[in-house]
């Protein structure tokens, strides 16, 4: 294992920490979702509340560490991983961690809407995904994979290079709908029609090769 993991595993462990420290100083009910206008609108219990995100983080972060031994295009998956997956890592972490301040913060008793908390750590998310899509290769776990990725190479490397501009769009429009009060509904639109693109677009570049490599056939 890379040292730098384990500063994830520190961030990871740190999460547990403070939630076992503040336990015994927490309401017995603490809030865990929120509505679309940002009012809290469903709470659990302290144990539940404090316990289930550093647990299912930690999990996920062995998922992250099991992927590269377990994928079909091992070589594709191991060299975009020593390069550019401890930055997304990080960045996911640093979402976690701010939908639990936000949380704790709100339980609390300091009412602060989530979205400021949420919003920045995704738009941050969304900006290093844009980064990291031009560098991803063919694989069954990272990436933009619908069945015409899949199936070719060439659709994979261009769908990825216009999905990392749509993803550093994407992240932009994020902290702009902060401050937006329709800004829930425009990110939810924005959401869609950036995967129905998706999937058009790798679907039409797939007939453009195939066409392409049929006409070459014919000659």
């Amino acid at each position: 294992m890379e040292k730098r993991e384990y500063i994830l595993i520190s961030l990871i462990l740190l999460m547990i920490i403070v939630s076992i420290f503040l336990y015994p100083s927490m309401p017995s009910q603490i809030p865990t979702h929120w509505g679309i206008n940002g009012e809290i609108d469903d709470y659990s219990s302290k144990g539940f509340g404090l316990f289930f995100m550093p647990v299912f983080l930690a999990i996920l972060y062995l998922l992250f560490l099991v992927i590269p031994k377990i994928s079909v295009y091992k070589k594709n998956v191991d060299n975009f991983y020593k390069k550019y997956m401890f930055g997304f890592k990080l960045v996911f972490v640093i979402f976690f961690w701010a939908i639990y301040l936000g949380m704790i913060l709100n339980a609390k008793g300091y009412i602060i809407q989530i979205k400021y908390f949420v919003l920045p750590a995704l738009a941050l998310m969304f900006f290093y995904i844009g980064y990291m899509m031009k560098y991803v290769k063919r694989n069954y776990f990272i990436g933009l994979r619908t069945p015409w990725t899949l199936a070719n190479e060439k659709v994979w490397k261009k769908t990825h290079e216009m999905g990392g501009k749509l993803f550093y769009l994407l992240g932009l429009l994020t902290l702009i709908v902060i401050v937006l009060e329709k800004g829930f509904w425009i990110f939810i639109a924005a959401i869609i029609i950036l995967v129905l693109y998706i999937f058009l677009y790798s679907y039409l570049e797939f007939r453009k090769q195939t066409f392409r490599k049929s006409l070459n056939k014919r000659k």
